[in-house]
């Protein structure tokens, strides 16, 4: 989190799958960026291979995943499966857009940590992220 001298949050921002709209994943990186997030987006039609490489290339303390073709419950586990192969199980994952609120709960057993649908301000996102890892963050200490 960006406090003076504190290492900025780093944010991983991907659309996976076959999705061609970004504009409202793009707004959320604006903002999250102004709110002193560093932000790496890989762009449209990424695959789980590819936002598993970047991750571990950028070293992100978390995982935003945009889908609006309906292919979540195929596609999130796949990246959740290969943060946590690769060491980075504790990484927050979210997911952004348009999922069916019966599918929430089976993706938060699954390790998503939030699932942000259509409408959700950014500064939600934002101040959930913050608070997420700030909980996480003392834990870590209390252990």
């Amino acid at each position: 989190m960006s406090t003076s001298g504190a290492p900025k949050t780093r944010v991983l921002l991907a659309k996976v799958g076959l999705d061609g709209h970004d504009r409202g994943i793009r707004i959320v990186a604006r903002f999250l960026m102004e709110a002193g997030m560093e932000v790496i987006y890989t762009g449209l039609r990424s695959t789980p291979e590819e936002v598993l490489a970047a991750a571990l290339d950028e070293d992100i303390d978390v995982v935003g995943l945009s889908f609006l073709a309906g292919d979540h419950m195929a596609l999130a586990p796949k990246v959740i499966e290969g943060l946590r192969r690769e060491g980075m199980g504790d990484a927050l994952v979210l997911l952004g857009g348009i999922i069916p609120k019966k599918d929430i709960p089976a993706l938060r057993q699954m390790g998503v940590g939030e699932v942000f649908l259509p409408g959700t301000r950014p500064e939600r996102i934002a101040q959930f992220i913050r608070d997420r890892l700030t909980h996480n963050q003392a834990q870590e200490r209390d252990k």
